[in-house]
C-alpha cells in the first residue's frame, strides 16, 4: 500500500530579507509544513549567511518584475524585512504587492532614541552627515555601510575608520582603515575598538534593533558625540510590525 503524499504548504512567503529579523522570521517558520518560504537576498555581501529555506539572490528589475515574479512562483503573503535604509526596496514590494494583489506585511525593527548623556546630531542625508561631520570630531568610526563611502571622500583633513564584511570599492576617503569583520559586536569589543583607534566621533545610520546597539553604548560612556543620519520615508498604508510572532499570527488569519 503506498503512502499518502505530503500536503502542499498553505502558503509560499517571500520574505524580502537581509536582516537579522528576516533570519528570524526563517527560521520560525522552517518545518512548519503550512509554508513554502523563500527568502530574497540583495547580494551585495559576497558570502551571506543564507536563512533556512529557499533563497534567491539579486534583483527583481523593479516594481513590474518583482510582481511577474510573485505570480510565477505562486506566492501567497510577502513580508519586507528588508533593512531600514533600504528605501527603494521597500516601494518596489509595495507597488508590486498592489499589482499583483498578494497581501504584504513589514517587518520593521524600531529606531533608536537618544538616552541621558547621550550626544547626539542629526543628518537627513549621508551628504549632510559629510557637512556637519568637520565640526564634530577628527577620528571618525564610519557605521554607515561601505556602499556610501563615496559621499565622505572630500573629506581630506578627517581620518575614517570603516568595519564591513566585504572591502570597500569606488571613491573612499583618502585617510581610511578598514577592518573586515562580521558581527555581531559586544560591548566590550565596542569599547576596545574606541580606544584602541582614539575615536572622537561615531557616525552611523538609525538602523534601529539590538544587534548594533553597543557601539552606541560604548559611545556614551566615552563620552563621543555621535552622528546619526535619520531613517528615509517608508510606503503609505503598508501594514507593519516589529514583532517576528506578530508576522507568524498574521500569515495564520
Amino acid at each position: 500500500m503506498s503512502a499518502e503524499p505530503a500536503p502542499l504548504p498553505d502558503h509560499h512567503v517571500l520574505i524580502l530579507g537581509g536582516t537579522t529579523e528576516a533570519r528570524r522570521l526563517a527560521e520560525a517558520l522552517a518545518g512548519d509544513p503550512s509554508y513554502r518560504v523563500t527568502t530574497s537576498l540583495a547580494g551585495r555581501v559576497a558570502s551571506p549567511v543564507l536563512p533556512p529555506g529557499g533563497t534567491r539572490i539579486g534583483g527583481f528589475g523593479g516594481i513590474a518584475g518583482l510582481a511577474a515574479w510573485i505570480v510565477a512562483h505562486e506566492v501567497t503573503r510577502v513580508i519586507d524585512a528588508t533593512h531600514p535604509f533600504a528605501e527603494r526596496m521597500s516601494f518596489n514590494a509595495a507597488g508590486a504587492a498592489a499589482l499583483s494583489g498578494v497581501p504584504l506585511l513589514a517587518l520593521r525593527r524600531p529606531g533608536w532614541a537618544p538616552g541621558p548623556g547621550d550626544d547626539w546630531h542629526f543628518a537627513d542625508s549621508l551628504g549632510e552627515a559629510a557637512g556637519l561631520l568637520p565640526g564634530l570630531g577628527g577620528r571618525v568610526f564610519l557605521t554607515t555601510g561601505r556602499m556610501g563611502l563615496h559621499t565622505f571622500a572630500e573629506l581630506t583633513g578627517t581620518w575614517f575608520l570603516v568595519r564591513s564584511v566585504d572591502p570597500p570599492a569606488g571613491p573612499v576617503p583618502p585617510r581610511l582603515e578598514v577592518l573586515l569583520a562580521r558581527g555581531p559586536f559586544t560591548l566590550e569589543d565596542e569599547r576596545e575598538l574606541l580606544a584602541r583607534h582614539r575615536i572622537d566621533v561615531l557616525v552611523t545610520k538609525d538602523s534601529g534593533g539590538s544587534a548594533t546597539a553597543p557601539k552606541l553604548t560604548a559611545a556614551r560612556e566615552a563620552g563621543i558625540p555621535v552622528l546619526v543620519v535619520r531613517r528615509p520615508p517608508v510606503p503609505a498604508g503598508v501594514a507593519e510590525t516589529d514583532s517576528v510572532e506578530a508576522v507568524r499570527d498574521w500569515l495564520r488569519m
